[in-house]
């Protein structure tokens, strides 16, 4: 039975290398192909590696333009072979460090690339900052990338792995990136045979172990993620099949969710952020026609009254804001709700999305109500047929 569901698998993985190789055949533009995973150690750059095997016995030319194998036997072992990229070096700080060459390979052009670990922070200097923005310049150059990356990198879902892990993941992709990707394939292991990987030493140095145990690989935080991991999944996959992606007839236009999202922040940067990404998972969730942030700039939030370190994290924001497909709305006012239902009728919006603090007492919100309060009255008195999402901060 084991010889029989190995064969299954080997079916499987021939048939995926083969239909990516038909998308690599179709257009000039590279194609993109994600191997998604709920944590490091289920697999990704093993499969990766099998995968560039596969396409090569297709007589594809595929090569390394980068790969992490963090000195793990098998997949060292699956390097054999396979033609690399020599990496580039650059100095920083005393050191010489390596990054992937991305003119040497647009000079070399491949049909294919190996790009591992796609939400990696290049060394300053490099030609971009993050490894995703070379794997897009790759792609609009018309060489195809096969990549990988963990559900805690996902832009959107940072604040969801915050809460769940108790890390604040620094290097994060745009959903964008996964969004525009041909293929989206998920990697996964139950939570026992991922913990038993680690336990065995697969994953990470022996000295390592114990305390990855006992936090990030958590049998909760694991199976967390690993819902997250398949739901993501889930959700690209269903994008694909109402588009292009999956075969099916195209969505009519007047068949589309017609719902208009619309985010209200102000300058409280880390609110904001957890408005943002709660906006744009749930436009994905609707099927949404659009969604937008909208910033009232009220005059004590006057660029002469605020501080540097808040301006430069409201335009982070709205760098956010656009990173995950939304759209900007700047306007001044000295009276915030009414300046939002003006939007709110201009945009033709269905759902306002506000952030509510639960830090103050009740007596306080009732004494003090804040701007949330004030809409949401508002927006019960006004012939305004919206609804209002709250996020909790």
């Amino acid at each position: 039975m084991s010889n029989s569901a190995d064969n299954n698998d080997d079916q499987q993985r021939d048939q995926s290398a083969e239909r990516f190789l038909r998308l690599v055949q179709q257009r000039r533009r590279g194609r993109l192909k994600v191997y998604l995973g709920l944590a490091a150690g289920v697999g990704k750059t093993y499969r990766l590696l099998q995968e560039a095997h596969e396409l090569r016995a297709h007589g594809v030319d595929v090569v390394l333009g980068y790969v992490e194998t963090h000195g793990r036997p098998g997949t060292v072992a699956q390097l054999r072979d396979l033609p690399t990229v020599p990496r580039k070096h650059i100095f920083y700080k005393g050191r010489m460090l390596e990054e992937m060459d991305v003119q040497g390979i647009l000079q070399r052009r491949p049909s294919v690339v190996v790009v591992d670990e796609l939400a990696h922070t290049n060394v300053p200097g490099s030609e971009n900052e993050k490894r995703w923005q070379d794997v897009e310049q790759l792609v609009r150059a018309g060489i195809s990338v096969l990549t990988a990356v963990n559900i805690q990198h996902l832009e959107s879902l940072h604040d969801q792995v915050q809460r769940i892990t108790g890390t604040d993941v620094t290097e994060r992709v745009p959903d964008q990136v996964l969004k525009q990707a041909d293929e989206v394939v998920n990697v996964d292991l139950t939570v026992g045979e991922l913990r038993a990987r680690l336990e065995e030493g697969k994953i990470y140095d022996a000295a390592k172990v114990p305390t990855a145990l006992q936090n990030f690989f958590q049998a909760e935080n694991l199976l967390q993620l690993r819902q997250l991991a398949v739901r993501e999944t889930a959700n690209l996959i269903s994008r694909q099949i109402e588009t292009d992606g999956g075969g099916a007839a195209p969505v009519a236009p007047e068949r589309r969710n017609q719902d208009r999202l619309l985010a209200c922040i102000n300058a409280n940067a880390p609110a904001a952020k957890e408005i943002i990404r709660k906006t744009s998972r749930l436009a994905d969730r609707l099927s949404a026609a659009s969604w937008a942030v909208l910033y009232v700039q009220t005059p004590r939030e006057a660029a002469d009254r605020i501080n540097l370190a808040t301006q430069r994290h409201l335009l982070n924001n709205l760098q956010l804001t656009t990173e995950l497909g939304g759209q900007i709305l700047r306007v001044k006012a000295a009276d915030v709700v009414p300046e939002i239902l003006r939007v709110a009728q201009e945009k033709g919006v269905t759902l306002l999305i506000c952030g509510v603090t639960s830090e103050k007492s009740w007596w306080q919100r009732l004494l003090r109500p804040g701007v949330t309060r004030r809409l949401i009255r508002a927006v019960a008195r006004s012939p305004l047929d919206v609804d209002v999402f709250l996020v909790h901060y």
